[in-house]
Parts: C-alpha cells; structure tokens; sequence
C-alpha cells in the first residue's frame, strides 16, 4: 500500500477500507476517545478522589482523638472534679484582702525566731494577674546560713502561699559566719467577687 493512496481515501465509504487502514483508523479514534473521557471526566474525579482521601484520613484521626476522649470521658469528669477541689484548697491558701497584714506580720515573725536581723523589710505595691493580685516584700536579713536555711523553711511552712525569688548570699566580712541573704518574697491574694 502507497502514501498516495491514504489521500484517497473517503470517509463515507471507510467500510472498503484496506484491513491494516480500519485498524490504525479504529485505535486512533479509541485514543482519541479515551484520551477525551480521560481529560473532561476522570481526571476531575480522580482531583476530587485525592481531595476525600484526605479529608477521609483526617476525619478518621478526628474520630479516633475523640472516641479515645468519649472512652475515658467518666475519668476526665472525675479527674475535672479533683483539680476543682484542690484548686478551691489553694485558692483558700492565698490571703483575702484582710489577711494580708497578718501575713506580713508572720513573714518578719519567722524571721525574728530564726534569729535573724531585718536590715530591710520593705512591701511592693500590689500586681494584678489574672484572677489574683502579687505582692512583692523586698527584704535584708542578717544570720548564719543555717538561720537564713531555717527562715526559707520557715516561709515555705506558713499557712498562706508565699514564695521566694531573686535571692543572693554573701558573707557579711571575711572570716564571719555572718551572712546577707537578700530576697523578694512574694505572696498571692485572689481577687474577691466585687474586686
């Protein structure tokens, strides 16, 4: 069969086509079909495909996260009930307004019976945060190291919260067993329901 002939060719009589022609003829067409249904049709399916099979993999981890939670929910409502009541004890360990004076007087008090000299013992003005207010007592105290170890317990032994921040020792002269310890104490108050 000659090129030339392949001009000759009618597609209104493609039936009296050579064998070989319907052939090469028939493949072309299906590739063009299926190159058509691929473009217009299956390859947007197969986009939207991948777009659920993600959302498929996420929603099951969603799933999963929150059927773990649903399965130990009765634990979490009772362990939600533990922190309520120790966070109501601790809220009771931080002074009101009117304890705040008391607190400052068994601050310098610890003091005192541990044996140590106050050089400075001086309140802060209040801080806001949060739903509680911080007090900051600057002080200066003089005494041996075991004092000074006997007063850090002793401040941590209060019934009311109050802790210790930014301390620095140093020997008072050389050769003492005298000590300055400088420290910020600082206790907590929450704010009361018209505060």
């Amino acid at each position: 069969m000659e090129l030339s002939s392949l001009n000759e060719l009618d597609f209104n009589e493609s039936g009296e086509w050579p064998l070989p022609i319907k052939v090469i003829s028939i493949l072309i067409l299906c590739a063009l079909v299926w190159g058509a249904t691929y473009w217009f049709v299956i390859k947007e399916k197969q986009e939207a495909l991948v777009v659920l099979e993600q959302k498929e993999s996420q929603l099951k981890s969603t799933f999963e996260t929150k059927q773990v939670k649903a399965s130990n929910l009765e634990a979490y409502k009772e362990q939600m009930k533990e922190i309520k009541t120790s966070f109501a004890s601790m809220l009771q360990q931080l002074p009101r307004k009117n304890e705040v004076a008391d607190l400052l007087i068994d601050i310098s008090r610890t003091g005192l019976i541990n044996g140590l000299e106050f050089q400075l013992f001086k309140p802060g003005g209040e801080r806001p945060v949060d739903f509680y207010a911080e007090l900051p007592i600057s002080m200066m105290v003089t005494g041996t190291y075991h004092q000074l170890g006997e007063f850090a317990s002793g401040i941590a032994a209060l019934p009311r919260i109050v802790t210790l921040h930014d301390f620095s020792m140093k020997p008072l002269q050389s050769g003492e067993e005298q000590m300055t310890m400088t420290v910020t104490a600082k206790t907590y108050r929450y704010f009361d329901e018209e505060e």
